[in-house]
């Protein structure tokens, strides 16, 4: 089973049809969201309707803090961007929307995997996992053989070694074997805005059966995304992120 990994999508419709697009290229038999699925984009709504689709075929979604903000609260932790994101998505959705997000779980599981949005460790507080220190935590938590994350919008691998935790900065396109005597913490990176410097959408893709983890950077239209924002009244910064990746 090949395994699509999505996270941070963000309500950016043209980077997520291009993940989509290009994870059914590589294979993949089967997806999993990893959280963020709203927030800062102009389409919350034709994303949801694409992710319930693919819900409804097999696929494992979890919540994260921008699906759990629109359901309802002040957002006063935001910052005003994403807050005045957060208020304008909540006019846009419909009943059954609400009802998607809310059925959203913190955290899944398939076998030996584990998957959540931000740490495993308390996955309703979002902590953002940036060390290796907090990595551990996070796989000491999750208790699975490789935990799959986002929250953080950038790609990582962490895997234990001897009583510790290293980092491994990903090359995209090329496969990783993940071997069994070690514990791994695989972080995505954000299919609707990416903040590395690069504005190439971000997916991961776990081939179970080799145990072969492959990051991957995806071109879309983000100008198209970008028109989307400003022609909806949403915050322009939100606009100038993706033609910058930051």
């Amino acid at each position: 089973m090949k395994i699509a990994l999505l996270a941070d999508i963000h309500g950016n419709l043209e980077a997520l049809r291009a993940c989509l697009a290009h994870a059914s290229g590589e294979g993949a038999d089967m997806h999993v969201f990893l959280g963020d699925l709203v927030g800062y984009g102009a389409d919350p709504v034709a994303c949801l309707d694409l992710l319930a689709h693919h819900s409804g075929k097999g696929a494992l979604p979890v919540r994260g803090n921008h699906d759990e903000a629109v359901l309802g609260g002040l957002c006063e932790s935001m910052n005003p961007t994403a807050r005045e994101a957060i208020y304008w998505t909540r006019k846009q959705l419909r009943p059954e929307d609400r009802d998607f997000l809310a059925s959203l779980p913190l955290t899944a599981r398939r076998g030996d995997l584990c998957f959540v949005h931000a740490s495993a460790v308390a996955p309703g507080k979002w902590e953002y996992i940036t060390s290796a220190a907090q990595a551990g935590r996070c796989m000491d938590a999750a208790q699975a053989s490789v935990t799959f994350a986002g929250h953080v919008h950038h790609q990582a691998l962490y895997f234990s070694a001897g009583s510790g935790v290293r980092e491994f900065q990903p090359v995209p396109g090329v496969p990783i074997p993940l071997v069994g005597r070690r514990r791994w913490l695989a972080i995505a990176g954000s299919v609707g805005q990416p903040r590395d410097g690069n504005n190439s959408a971000a997916y991961a893709l776990y081939d179970e059966e080799e145990r072969m983890l492959t990051f991957f950077r995806v071109p879309y239209d983000h100008m198209t995304t970008a028109r989307k924002i400003i022609a909806a009244g949403l915050p322009e910064r939100l606009a100038l992120r993706l033609q910058r990746g930051e």
